[in-house]
């Protein structure tokens, strides 16, 4: 897998963090850095370790299934993308609390990071580097969540579904990559 392919499936992945974190943003009357930077740990913890978890998975069944694994990192990634792009047509606002304790915080960063787990799953059939993904994966939605944050205090709940929807058209994309380059070439 490409640089390039990772960023973009590191940015998509974001996008469910990215738009709690708006509305974390929009919860909170004056967001400091502080709250930036507790979301932005969380969420990109979380959005590394989970990976790293699929991927363990994944190793592990590999030589069981390697002759199907372009199908199932298909499905999965199409799955996710479905998934993201029917929530932000729903527009559904989910409500999110003002707090940034650990409370609020661990139930949202694992409901966020489930996808990642997925993806790890598919890391594992695609030979991919774990370690640098996850890193990329996790710096990518830090940074994204503290924007999230900051642009939620700024200009509301607009960007929201977009995030998701342009997040779950990139997942089903990749999925379609991978899955035309294993079944063409």
């Amino acid at each position: 897998m490409q640089l390039y392919e990772l960023v973009i499936i590191a940015v998509s992945l974001s996008m469910d963090a990215f738009a709690v974190s708006i509305c974390k943003g929009l919860s909170t009357a004056r967001p400091r850095l502080r709250h930036c930077l507790v979301c932005g740990g969380w969420f990109g913890s979380f959005q590394a370790l989970m990976p790293m978890a699929g991927w363990l998975l994944g190793v592990r069944f590999q030589a069981l299934i390697a002759s199907v694994d372009h199908w199932i990192a298909f499905f999965l990634l199409s799955l996710i993308g479905f998934n993201m792009v029917r929530e932000a047509q729903a527009g559904e606002d989910e409500a999110v609390n003002g707090s940034f304790s650990l409370r609020a915080m661990l139930p949202l960063s694992i409901a966020t990071s489930i996808d990642a787990l997925a993806v790890g799953v598919t890391f594992a059939f695609l030979q991919v580097d774990i370690l640098s993904a996850a890193a990329l994966i996790g710096m990518t939605t830090f940074f994204l969540s503290i924007l999230g944050v900051r642009a939620g205090a700024v200009f509301g709940s607009r960007f929201r579904g977009r995030a998701e929807l342009t997040g779950g058209v990139i997942l089903i994309g990749m999925g379609v990559k991978i899955l035309l380059e294993h079944t063409l070439l």
